[in-house]
Formats: C-alpha cells, structure tokens, sequence
C-alpha cells in the first residue's frame, strides 16, 4: 500500500502543514510519498525528502504549476494517484480548491477533514460545527482524504533520506489563468501554525480598537485573529477569522477577547490546549470552553494585561 501526499509550499519553503498529513498516513501505513508540484521547486524537493518517515519525492517541475492553478494540478494528482491507495493534503485553502477536483476526475468520494484514522479505510471526522464526530468507512479503491492538521501532531522535518525522482506531465487544463496576488507582510507566526493566538471579537467596537491587541501579540509572540462578526463588521480583513468558516486552529493560548463564543467559531479553536477568555458578559458561551476566564471591560482589562507582561 502507498499513500500520496501533496505538499503546500510557495515554490522555495515547504508548508510545515504538510508535516501533519505525513503523520496521518504514518498513522494510516504503507509506504510515504510526497508529490511536490510547482516551478522552480527543487528546493522544495529537497526539504520534503528531509521528512522523517517518507520513502520517495515525486518532482513535477513546471510552469503549469507554478501558481497552483487547481484544475492544472488537480490533473496531475489524477494522472498520479491512480497507482496509489490513499492521497492525502492538509486541509488549506489551496488543498480544499485542488483536492475535490482530484477526486472528481478519479470518480471517487473525497473525505474531508478528518481528524482520526481508524483504519485504512475508516476515518473520523466533525460534522455540526465539531458537535458530532462522524465515523466514515470508505469503499473506494483510492481515498482522497484532506486532513485536519490540528488534529495530527507535525512530524520531523528532518532525519529522512527519500529519494527524488522527476515526474513527467505539463497538464494545462486552459481554464484558469494567474493574474496576480497580494500578499499581507507580518512580523508575526502565521495564524494556524501560532503557538499563541488572541482574537478580537465584535466587543473590540471597531477596527482600529484592534491596536490594542498588537502590544500583548508582540510580547507573547501571538498570533492575531478575530471572530466572524469582527470581520462581517469591516473591523479586520477576512484572512483573520476564526472559525467553522476561517481558519481552524490549535495553539498552546488561545486568548479570546471581546468574543461572545458562537457555535461557529468554537468550531475553530476548541481544541487549544489552554484558553482564556476575556468579556464582560458573565454568561457568554465562550466562558464554558474556557479553561481561565475573566469578567471584565476589556479596554480596561487589556492595558492592564499589556503592563503587567
């Protein structure tokens, strides 16, 4: 039994993402190949041989793949995956354009998010905003399953020694093109691999009370985040939310301020290990996850907490 993983990069650094998909299919067994897919990659290549646990680094170097357009690599993973049992992506943004288009075009059933491995055919994975956990056998000849990576611990980048091998296939499907990006520059961890995470929520009042995060952020070390009705309201920009419908995460603190505690955005951080939260309604649901909780005006509780770290 081999198993495919598709590696999140930027066609110079290897997502640390992908590690948690490596230690899925560890948890799912065979032998561990990870498909890196883009142009002027090769470094990309090297890093992924370096993981611990992986036996091969499938190389398609070209520029059909250099923005990660989904319907050129999705044919690819399709050309590829026939001769695997299983194709596993961390479930990101990219991953979840790419992948169901994959398995569309291998006319199998996709398994979304999964965040336990039963066996090599069965799998747990949330449902009804992580309020029910599903167990899901699948009878496919290939699973594509996208992985949820807080649920798996990221394996070692380094130690392995998997050989490269060069893969042919320049697929261009003429039906997307690359235009251009804008890309937010931050000092700060990025949202879902951030050991520390504050959010702002609706009770910040507005965009620019956000400011009053960025001092404990910056001492902690933290990423910053928000709830959806802070991003509905226009106070922050959408790549900040988390939730059922933003970014999942995971970290060590997740600091909750001025968030009332809706279902969905509990979805997206009840699994950190510690929480806090911080709102001057007592009987906010935020309050019945947290493992510390503060009832307090947060534009005086916030100053204080900046002072006192």
């Amino acid at each position: 039994m081999s198993i495919l993983i598709v590696a999140e990069h930027d066609n110079s650094t290897l997502n640390i993402a992908t590690l948690n998909s490596v230690t899925a299919a560890g948890v799912i067994g065979g032998d561990l190949h990870i498909l890196v897919a883009g142009h002027g990659c090769s470094g990309v290549a090297d890093q992924a041989a370096a993981v611990t646990g992986v036996s091969k680094v499938l190389l398609a170097d070209s520029a059909s793949y250099a923005h990660s357009l989904a319907e050129n690599v999705a044919l690819l993973i399709a050309e590829l995956g026939a001769s695997y049992s299983h194709i596993l992506a961390t479930s990101t943004s990219n991953a979840k354009n790419i992948m169901p288009r994959a398995s569309a075009l291998l006319d199998v059933q996709a398994i979304s998010d999964i965040s336990a491995v039963v066996d090599a055919d069965t799998f747990k994975r949330p449902i009804y905003a992580g309020n029910v956990i599903a167990t899901v056998k699948s009878t496919d000849s290939i699973k594509v399953i996208l992985v949820r990576g807080t649920a798996f611990d990221a394996c070692a980048a380094d130690g392995g020694s998997a050989s490269i091998e060069s893969v042919t296939g320049d697929y261009d499907a003429g039906k997307s093109s690359f235009v251009s990006e804008e890309v937010a520059k931050s000092d700060r961890p990025e949202l879902t691999a951030a050991e520390v995470v504050i959010s702002g929520g609706r009770g910040m009042g507005s965009g620019e009370n956000f400011a009053l995060l960025d001092g404990i952020a910056d001492k902690l070390g933290a990423a910053i985040g928000a709830s959806r009705a802070a991003v509905d309201a226009g106070f922050v920009p959408n790549d900040m939310q988390v939730g059922q419908t933003g970014k999942i995460v995971a970290p060590d603190l997740y600091v909750a301020v001025g968030i009332s505690g809706a279902i969905q955005h509990l979805a997206g951080m009840k699994d950190s290990k510690v929480i806090v939260a911080i709102n001057k309604d007592e009987e906010a649901p935020i309050f019945s996850v947290a493992d510390y909780g503060l009832v307090a005006d947060l534009f005086v509780a916030l100053p204080e907490l900046d002072a006192a770290l």
